[in-house]
C-alpha cells in the first residue's frame, strides 16, 4: 500500500468531489418528465413488463383454463393464492376435480410471477391495473373465477371418414 502525502490526499478529495458535482449538474439540467397522474388516467399506460393484478381470463362463454391443479398455490412463496376445488362425477362415471373458488390475496402478493410461470395451462396472468389503494384490507381479497364459470372444454378433433382402397 502506497503512502499518500497531505497534498495528494487533498487532490484526490477534489477529484472525487468534481465527479459527484459533474453527475449532479448533469441531472439538474436534463429535462424532467412529470406525469399528471390523476388527470391523465385515460391515456396512462404502464410498461409491458409491469405486473399489476393477478387475473384469470374468461372467454365469452364464461369459461376459463384453470383445472384446479394447485401448482400456482404451491409455487407462491407467501401463500397469496388459495385454490379450492371439488370433485364431481361426470356422465361416464369418472371423478373429475373442478375449480370451486380461486382466491387471491393482493395484500400479501409480492408480484414475483412464480404462479404464472408454474401454471401449465396459462390460466392466470398479470394485468396492467395498478390502482390498489383501499381503506379496508378485506377489499384486497379477490375471487378470480367468475360466478358460474367452468373450465374450457377441449375441442375434440372431427372424425374423418376412412375410405377402403379395396372396395
Amino acid at each position: 500500500m502506497e503512502k499518500q502525502t497531505y497534498i495528494g490526499g487533498i487532490g484526490k478529495a477534489i477529484a472525487s468531489l468534481a465527479t459527484g458535482l459533474k453527475t449532479s449538474m448533469r441531472e439538474y439540467f436534463t429535462p424532467k418528465i412529470t406525469e399528471q397522474y390523476p388527470e391523465n388516467r385515460k391515456e396512462l399506460k404502464m410498461f409491458d413488463r409491469f405486473r399489476g393484478t393477478l387475473t384469470m381470463p374468461h372467454n365469452e362463454q364464461n369459461e376459463h383454463k384453470c383445472v384446479a391443479c394447485g401448482l400456482c398455490q404451491m409455487a407462491c412463496p407467501n401463500d397469496s393464492i388459495r385454490v379450492v376445488s371439488e370433485t364431481v362425477t361426470t356422465e361416464d362415471g369418472k371423478k373429475k376435480k373442478t375449480l370451486a373458488r380461486y382466491e387471491y390475496n393482493l395484500a400479501s402478493c409480492m408480484f414475483c410471477q412464480l404462479c404464472v410461470n408454474a401454471c401449465p395451462h396459462g390460466a392466470i396472468t398479470f394485468d396492467q391495473d395498478f390502482e390498489h389503494a383501499v381503506f379496508d384490507r378485506s377489499k384486497l381479497l379477490l375471487t378470480l373465477n367468475h360466478p358460474g364459470s367452468h373450465v374450457e372444454e377441449k375441442k375434440k378433433p372431427a372424425a374423418t371418414p376412412t375410405t377402403d382402397a379395396n372396395s
